[in-house]
């Protein structure tokens, strides 16, 4: 169902921008007394205004049902958490989980230990001196 009405509300939005902008300002008339009104025989002899400001009006009293049909489901899908103070239960388990302490370097690791860590790798880079030629 929301599916179906996100999708009338992509189409009236693309038709709303469309029919918004095949409408004439309000100072095209004034070019229409002097022949160049010719272009609005297609809508009839009183011009495209009437029908595509009503069909326009129409479209959008639709944009405003879908979109409060949207709103409606979008707080319907799912609560969200609540910003604020956290469950009790979630607290208590978060003071109960264990905790990694690595301060102490002697607690029996495995991990083998480097000894004498002052002393040259054997396989530095060879360093390149300049000839006296």
């Amino acid at each position: 169902m929301q599916v179906a009405i996100l999708m009338i509300h992509v189409v009236i939005a693309i038709a709303l921008v469309v029919l918004i902008l095949l409408q004439q300002g309000k100072g095209a008339e004034a070019g229409a007394a002097f022949g160049g009104g010719a272009s609005q025989t297609v809508f009839g002899s009183r011009g495209s205004g009437n029908f595509l400001s009503r069909f326009t009006a129409i479209l959008a009293a639709g944009f405003f049902v879908t979109s409060m049909a949207l709103a409606y489901f979008a707080t319907q899908a799912g609560q969200a958490p609540e910003a604020g103070i956290p469950d009790a239960n979630l607290i208590e388990q978060q003071q109960n989980a264990p905790v990694l302490d690595d301060s102490d370097e002697s607690s029996g690791s495995d991990a083998p230990v480097l000894d004498g860590s002052n002393e040259s790798p054997d396989n530095a880079a060879p360093v390149l001196e300049e000839s006296s030629e």
